[in-house]
């Protein structure tokens, strides 16, 4: 994060959707969203919200780590967290989501440019989440 080491303060793991040992739930899951949105899916990112204190910060995917035109999809299983959506120019704008057990978010392309979104520390009691996120990431190269 900025040109320096630190811990992420959620635990993070992350499938190429054609990875052999890629779990049969998390195939299911991204097959069903690829066809609800038409989009060619290719990575899965798991992210876990132990509790409260675990969060992510405002920031926009890396727009060198997606494809135009292609939505992010985000889905929700577990205790219902808040995710804060904020404009990135003035007039500043907020918008607080609660992400609920089941619920899929969709992002546009467009989103990544024009808004930052996060997952702020809580101290009220809550329990654990997983974000599953969806994106179709440019093709490495071996």
């Amino acid at each position: 994060m900025y040109d320096r080491d630190v811990d992420v303060p959620r635990l993070v793991a992350r499938y190429q959707l054609d990875d052999p040992n890629l779990p049969a739930p998390l195939a299911a899951a991204t097959d069903r969203v690829a066809n609800a949105t038409g989009a060619p899916f290719n990575s899965v990112g798991l992210n876990y919200y132990r509790n409260g204190r675990d969060s992510v910060a405002p920031h926009n995917d890396h727009l060198y780590e997606i494809i135009a035109p292609y939505p992010i999809a985000l889905i929700s299983l577990g205790a219902t967290r808040l995710m804060t959506i904020r404009t990135k120019s003035r007039p500043r704008r907020n918008l607080d989501i609660d992400l609920e057990d089941g619920s899929l978010l969709l992002m546009s392309y467009e989103t990544q440019l024009h808004y930052d979104h996060g997952v702020p520390k809580t101290r009220t009691p809550v329990g654990s989440r997983i974000s599953i996120a969806i994106r179709v990431r440019p093709l490495m190269r071996s």
